[in-house]
């Protein structure tokens, strides 16, 4: 779905966001892009879970998505790779939607990320299941993705160990710092980490 600046339709979502990196906890990038991450290449993912939103009349809850992601170890030098997977259950319609909004054509948070992107892989339309367990998230898509991530124990056990006050274009201004391990493989993204980077938080996005 192609569609001109005048064209693009006001949309918004709410809903679950969490990612896992190779970066040592926390990734330093995920601060500021001018940062180096911890390594020569920085590999991930973003696990997206829409609770609610509507994209052009289109309804957007109860759908996921997960973006995967190459960059260098400078992230704002831009040439980054990048693969989207949709949950298969979405309608044309909705994976249109959907796929709009991620890779930034649509305006909104995206849309900046989008400007470091050289190189996207087709998009995939998958199985994807997304758990949420509290202060644990999983996401696995069969064949290609298997990721769980934990909040990190603070002093105070019953309270978890926040980023507040934090500027992401994707993320929530309040967000909770994880590990996480994941294994992935599409045949050119590849990575497998274990006690990495990690975050989650309950994001909001609009255009």
């Amino acid at each position: 779905m192609t569609r001109t600046t005048e064209e693009t339709p006001a949309w918004w979502a709410r809903g679950l966001l969490f990612e896992n990196c190779s970066c040592q906890t926390v990734c330093p990038g995920h601060v500021h892009f001018e940062q180096l991450c911890t390594h020569q290449r920085c590999l991930g993912y973003w696990a997206i879970r829409f609770d609610e939103g509507e994209f052009d009349g289109v309804s957007l809850g109860g759908l996921s998505a997960v973006i995967v992601y190459d960059s260098p170890q400078h992230m704002i030098e831009g040439d980054w790779r990048e693969g989207i997977v949709i949950d298969e259950q979405a309608s044309e319609a909705q994976r249109d939607a959907i796929e709009a909004l991620l890779t930034g054509r649509a305006g909104g948070p995206w849309a900046v990320l989008a400007r470091f992107v050289s190189k996207r892989l087709p998009t995939r339309h998958l199985p994807i299941r997304i758990e949420d367990r509290g202060k644990v998230k999983r996401v696995v898509v069969p064949g290609l993705l298997e990721s769980t991530i934990e909040a990190i124990r603070g002093r105070d056990k019953s309270k978890a160990v926040t980023f507040e006050n934090m500027f992401n274009q994707i993320h929530a201004t309040s967000q909770v710092i994880a590990k996480g391990a994941a294994r992935y493989d599409d045949g050119e993204i590849v990575f497998d980490t274990d006690e990495t980077h990690a975050l989650y938080s309950d994001f909001s996005w609009s255009a």
